[in-house]
């Protein structure tokens, strides 16, 4: 199945953004491609489609406010930094759905939220009357009160636990990559784009798995992570760039390449 027609297959979805997608080079928030991605968010939803946000960048949003923290590396510091961030950060949401005429909401989340059955049946009853209403969950792990003993230490992993417990459709990671390659392709030109993922036992033993980017906290591994956790529960995942011009919209029309990752027995393509 193709990503176009995945996606449109899809009531469901939950798409998540990284650091790196809502930084620019500087390191400060892309208002902009806020505002282009709630735009494709709104063409989402006016087919009949729901959606959730999953979106880091608490900590660049922060930093993009109070600059002269920098270079504090102590955790309280981090952790100030999140709660400063994340202010800016949803304001900055707010504004380009705003613009779409939609609300947002702000969920922060840990990992022991999803370990407790009365917080998970509290988070599912609050997501599912959001996305009925027509209102935006915005979601990131709580950074601000997290250690690491309860964290769960990356977005990727967070959507897919989101994808889980929202019993989504589909899951769409952005990353600065077009998706899978066999190698790196920023350091290897004959770096091939694995397009399709049925069997990720497989891929792990063909490709080699590198550290997270500039901004972000995960990498390749925990996008992989992500996929085994969302497949399991039949939940295809799409890894996707998010550099590209109108992201989503490519995606959505068919114009955007990507690895899409689904449950099946087979190998990859």
């Amino acid at each position: 199945m193709s990503i176009q027609e995945t996606i449109q297959n899809a009531k469901k979805i939950v798409i998540k953004f990284g650091s790196n997608s809502l930084a620019k080079p500087d390191g400060t928030i892309n208002a902009d491609f806020m505002r282009t991605l709630a735009s494709s968010c709104a063409a989402l939803m006016k087919s009949g489609k729901q959606v959730i946000i999953v979106s880091s960048g608490a900590q660049v949003a922060g930093l993009s406010s109070i600059n002269g923290w920098a270079h504090k590396k102590e955790q309280l510091y981090r952790q100030a930094l999140c709660a400063i961030g994340q202010v800016e950060l949803m304001d900055k949401w707010r504004e380009a759905f705003r613009a779409q005429d939609l609300h947002v909401a702000q969920l922060l989340f840990i990992k022991e939220d999803f370990e407790d059955y009365q917080h998970t049946l509290n988070m599912r009853n609050t997501l599912f009357t959001l996305v009925d209403e027509g209102v935006i969950p915005i979601i990131n792990e709580n950074d601000s009160v997290s250690f690491e003993e309860n964290s769960i230490g990356d977005n990727d992993n967070l959507s897919a636990l989101t994808a889980i417990l929202w019993s989504a459709d589909l899951l769409i990671l952005f990353s600065d990559i077009d998706g899978v390659y066999t190698d790196n392709p920023k350091t290897n030109e004959n770096a091939r784009l694995i397009e399709e993922v049925t069997d990720i036992s497989a891929l792990k033993e063909q490709i080699k798995i590198g550290g997270a980017n500039s901004f972000g906290t995960g990498g390749i591994k925990t996008k992989i992570q992500a996929a085994e956790k969302v497949t399991a529960h039949g939940i295809p995942m799409l890894l996707a760039n998010s550099k590209r011009d109108k992201p989503l919209a490519s995606l959505m029309n068919g114009t955007a390449k990507g690895t899409l990752f689904i449950e099946n027995s087979g190998g990859i393509k």
